[in-house]
């Protein structure tokens, strides 16, 4: 399975299956992200290409996972809005039958060589204190927590927890 997946920036040519993969994402893991399917599903095909924009700028990078013309898993990457130095790993997600073939690690490496070309430093994160699974992918991959939390704005049962990997 691994040989077959492609990893390729979103863009406004795809933002139709970067719709589709975000509604599964929701769907499959509702409290790994802060916005929810509910909120999501009402935007419509427009939004989308203005958000697959958003997310492929200046300062912001998304790539899909493809499994021939399958898509199988998402990612994105902000610069810090106050220090560019910084990026912020966001909204990643593979499909459950992807998962544990090295797809999360295309992921991760196709942001982590975004932000090295900008000169970034460091990718920081948050994971949601229930997903062990994401924990354990995330430390593996070198990430350590920072000690900073914040609560979980979907489930006040929840917080998220900061981690962070030094380029």
């Amino acid at each position: 399975m691994g040989s077959a997946v492609s990893i390729q920036p979103i863009t406004r040519r795809n933002a139709l299956v970067f719709k589709a993969v975000r509604l599964r994402a929701l769907q499959d893991a509702p409290t790994a992200f802060g916005s929810t399917y509910a909120q999501t599903v009402r935007l419509t095909d427009d939004d989308w290409r203005r958000r697959a924009d958003e997310w492929s700028g200046e300062s912001s990078a998304s790539f899909l996972a493809m499994d021939a013309c399958v898509p199988c898993g998402m990612v994105g990457c902000f610069l810090g809005r106050e220090d560019a130095s910084r990026a912020h790993l966001v909204a990643m997600w593979v499909a459950p039958a992807h998962r544990r073939a090295g797809v999360g690690r295309e992921l991760v490496d196709a942001v982590v060589d975004w932000t090295r070309a900008k000169g970034v430093g460091e990718v920081r994160l948050t994971v949601t204190s229930n997903n062990d699974s994401a924990i354990g992918f995330y430390r593996a991959l070198g990430f350590a927590f920072t000690g900073g939390t914040e609560p979980y704005p979907n489930d006040p049962e929840l917080v998220e927890y900061e981690m962070i990997r030094t380029l």
